[in-house]
C-alpha cells in the first residue's frame, strides 16, 4: 500500500483499539453487530493488498482499499461517538436555536411548511438518504477512471471531518432543532425525524448510552456541526474532477443541504457549521499530500467508461464469480 493508505488504516486500527480499551474499562453494552463489520473489512482489505501487490491493478485495489477502511471506520466511529455521551458538556440546542432566530430562521414553521408539501417532503427524503450511495458511486468512478490518489483523498477527508465534528459536538453536544419543539402529531409521518427521537437523545447525554446499536438513535448523535452536510460537501468537492458526475452530483448535494434541517431535525447553525469544518478537512488534507502522500498517476484524457473498458475489464472479470 502506499503511504496514505497505510495511514488510513492505521488510523482506523487506532480507533478500534480506543474503542476496545474504552469498552473494557467503561463496562458499556455492545451490539455484536459492531464487531461483524471487523471480518468485512479484514476481507476487503487482503483483497486490495493482493490486486495491488500480487496482480498489479491499482485502480480495483484503491476500490477494495477504500471499501475496507469505510466499512472498519464507519464502525468504529460510530461506537466511538456513543461513548463520548459519557463525558460530553452540557447540552447547547437553546444557544444554536437563538441564533436560528436571530438570523430569521424559524425551525418550527419551516416545518410546517414542509410536511404540508408531500412531494417537496418525498423530494428532501430521498435526496437526504442518498449521501452515503453517492460515497460508494465516487469512489467506485474514481476508482474506474484512474483517480486512485483522490479516492485516498477522499477516504482521509470523510475521516478527518468525522473526527473533528464528534470533537466539537463532545465540546458543545447538539442534537438539533427537534429536542426543542413538539410538531403536531399529524405531522409525524411525514418527517423522519420528531421531538420524540430528539428527546430520547436528550436521555442518552444525561443517563449514558445503554445497550450501543447501530440504529438512528444511537447513529444520528450529532446535530453540530451537521456531518451529513460535510458528507455532501466533500463528496461535490471530490467529484469535480469527473466532468459526467460533477453537476449531477453538485445538484443533488445542494438539495440535501437545504433538506437537513427537515430530515434530519438540524439547525440552521448546523448547517452553517458543516462549511468551515469542511474546508479544515480540506486542508489538513491538502497539507498532508503536498509533502509525500500523493503522486499524480497518468490517467485518460477524456472520462469515457468505453476508453477504460480495456483496461479495466480483466480487474473487474476477475471480481464476478463463474457460474
Amino acid at each position: 500500500m502506499n503511504g496514505i493508505a497505510r495511514q488510513l488504516f492505521l488510523l482506523a486500527g487506532g480507533l478500534v483499539l480506543i474503542d476496545f480499551v474504552w469498552w473494557q474499562l467503561g463496562h458499556f453494552q455492545v451490539s455484536p453487530i459492531y464487531a461483524r463489520s471487523l471480518p468485512l473489512g479484514l476481507a476487503l482489505l487482503a483483497a486490495g493488498i493482493f490486486y495491488e501487490v500480487r496482480r498489479g491493478e491499482p485502480r480495483l485495489a484503491a476500490m477494495l482499499l477504500a471499501g475496507a477502511f469505510l466499512v472498519i471506520f464507519t464502525a468504529a466511529s460510530s461506537l466511538l461517538n456513543s461513548f463520548l455521551l459519557t463525558v460530553a458538556g452540557p447540552n447547547s440546542d437553546v444557544f444554536f436555536d437563538h441564533l436560528d432566530r436571530a438570523l430569521g430562521f424559524d425551525w418550527y414553521r419551516a416545518m410546517l411548511v414542509v410536511a404540508r408539501h408531500p412531494l417537496l417532503n418525498q423530494v428532501f427524503f430521498v435526496a437526504y438518504n442518498l449521501v452515503l450511495p453517492e460515497i460508494a458511486l465516487l469512489v467506485l468512478a474514481l476508482s474506474i477512471w484512474g483517480r486512485t490518489q483522490t479516492v485516498y483523498r477522499f477516504c482521509l477527508c470523510l475521516a478527518l471531518g468525522a473526527l473533528i465534528t464528534m470533537g466539537i459536538w463532545t465540546v458543545a453536544p447538539a442534537f438539533g432543532a427537534m429536542v426543542l419543539y413538539e410538531l403536531p402529531p399529524d405531522l409525524h409521518p411525514m418527517l423522519s425525524m420528531t421531538g420524540e427521537t430528539g428527546r430520547a437523545q436528550i436521555a442518552l447525554l444525561h443517563n449514558g448510552p445503554g445497550l450501543i446499536v447501530p440504529d438512528m438513535l444511537h447513529g444520528s448523535l450529532i446535530g453540530f456541526p451537521s456531518y451529513h452536510c460535510t458528507l455532501a460537501l466533500l463528496v461535490s468537492w471530490h467529484a469535480w474532477e469527473l466532468k459526467s458526475l460533477r453537476w449531477p452530483l453538485l445538484l443533488l448535494n445542494a438539495i440535501v443541504i437545504v433538506s437537513t434541517p427537515s430530515q434530519g431535525g438540524h439547525h440552521l447553525m448546523d448547517v452553517l457549521g458543516a462549511v468551515p469544518v469542511t474546508a479544515l478537512t480540506l486542508l489538513m488534507a491538502r497539507d498532508r499530500s503536498a509533502r509525500r502522500l500523493f503522486h499524480r498517476m497518468p490517467v485518460p484524457k477524456n472520462d469515457s467508461i468505453d476508453g477504460l473498458a480495456p483496461a479495466v475489464a480483466p480487474s473487474l472479470q476477475a471480481t464476478v464469480p463463474r457460474s
